[in-house]
């Protein structure tokens, strides 16, 4: 079974941008990206919002109880 792992290859180390695979050794394949594909990949961060919505979202109430009562909840019976 194939998995696939993000990483930068960075002075002989492996800098891996989300979880790394849980194995000790392992057969690797490589993609080369152009250097400056990979300088700009290097600067964006995962999970981002997009910049239309950044910042504009608002809490309009209590964020820790739900908003119907435990009991109307099938899945609690």
């Amino acid at each position: 079974m194939l998995q696939s792992y993000e990483a930068f290859y960075d002075h002989g180390a492996m800098k891996w941008l989300g979880d790394k695979p849980p194995v000790k050794q392992a057969h690797v394949i490589v993609t080369i990206l152009a250097e400056k594909e990979a300088t700009v990949m290097s600067l964006q961060k995962k999970h981002q919002p997009s910049p239309l919505i950044a910042g504009k979202g608002k809490i309009l109430g209590d964020i820790i109880s739900p908003v119907s009562p435990a009991e109307e909840w099938s899945c609690l019976e």
